[in-house]
């Protein structure tokens, strides 16, 4: 029997490809989402479905929002769970700023939901979307796991770390329970059957969903916020990780749960940082076209550098990053090229 793992958020962007690895060793996935940052098609993401389709499997789906308890007790006990993948939460740094309470909500009270079901239906194993926005402004770089934690700048930083802050205490409480708490650096890429691939609601936050908007004639220009860092080229630079090399961390985190590992912190990084114009250049080489850009002002809670140092998780978990910078943008612009308005098909802005 394949062993079935209840994945939270399973349609987004990062969440649907590790629904696709988890298929692919052996896995038996059930995705939940509420579509805040998923595209409906039907009564399901469209992500999930084009991996039915591309894998030629059948996915579990049901639509649900970790607020409603009773529905997250209703699959819980449908479903016999070997361990719980949790990416499902709000995500976009600016407007946790504004909404600093409906992030509160949201990705606490969900996390806390979750949580108090796992232990009454004696789910003990966890594997959490966790982020490199703990760690705050970087004291030292590379950034290792004992890197302080906790000096967030913003309220989406604060969720992450307290969610870590509360599995922790649960793991304390409950000998029993195993955790391996995540933290990304950047995501970006796209399967490489240029089917799924990161799909920002309304204008994109993050550097290279916009730059490929900007490539595939969407959006006008680049703003780059900041040239008088104190970096090579004075524009902000980050770790940047292939998408599937990091859904492939997730499978390692989920193979380390059986040696009852207690709660484990790893980062997923490549250890390699690269500036904006690094990845302008990285894209522009992808495309074949030039990507306009202007240079802009700070951005407030921006950090000059960013990057991690990955050897803990090469050595616990057995993984590191596969893909360079030129992989990440030749996919990611494959997935931008032949869905020019993401999974929406026109419809969306």
């Amino acid at each position: 029997m394949r062993q079935k793992i209840l994945v939270s958020g399973g349609g987004g962007y990062i969440g649907s490809h590790c629904a696709v690895e988890l298929i692919e060793a052996g896995y038996h996935p059930v995705v939940i989402d509420n579509f805040s940052n998923a595209v409906r098609e039907g009564d399901v993401p469209e992500s999930l479905r084009r991996i039915e389709k591309f894998l030629n499997t059948q996915i579990e789906f049901h639509e649900l929002d970790l607020l409603d308890k009773p529905g997250l007790e209703k699959i819980f006990k449908m479903h016999s769970f070997y361990a719980v993948m949790h990416f499902a939460g709000l995500k976009a740094v600016g407007e946790s700023v504004e909404q600093p309470l409906r992030y509160y909500r949201v990705n606490l009270t969900g996390t806390i939901n979750l949580l108090e079901v796992m232990q009454s239906h004696g789910v003990r194993n966890l594997v959490f979307s966790s982020s490199a926005t703990v760690y705050g402004d970087p004291q030292k770089l590379p950034i290792d796991e004992q890197h302080p934690v906790g000096g967030c700048t913003n309220p989406y930083g604060k969720t992450k770390y307290f969610i870590e802050e509360m599995i922790r205490d649960q793991c304390t409480a409950e000998k029993d329970w195993n955790a391996v708490l995540l933290r990304y650096f950047n995501p970006i890429g796209a399967h490489i059957s240029g089917q799924i691939g990161e799909d920002p609601q309304g204008i994109p936050n993050n550097l290279l969903p916009y730059v490929a908007q900007v490539a595939v004639g969407r959006r006008k220009h680049l703003n780059v916020f900041g040239n008088d860092y104190s970096t090579p080229d004075g524009t902000g630079v980050r770790d940047y990780i292939h998408v599937v090399d990091l859904a492939k961390g997730h499978i390692a985190a989920v193979r380390k749960l059986k040696d009852n590992c207690g709660c484990k912190v790893y980062n997923l990084g490549t250890g390699t940082g690269y500036s904006v114009l690094q990845m302008v250049n990285a894209m522009e080489k992808a495309s074949g076209r030039k990507i306009a850009y202007q240079i802009a002002p700070r951005r407030n809670g921006d950090v000059a550098s960013c990057y991690a140092d990955p050897t803990l998780a090469a050595k616990e978990l057995g993984w590191k990053a596969e893909y360079g910078l030129e992989r990440m943008c030749e996919d990611l612009w494959r997935w931008q090229s032949q869905n020019p308005t993401g999974f929406g098909n026109g419809t969306q802005s």
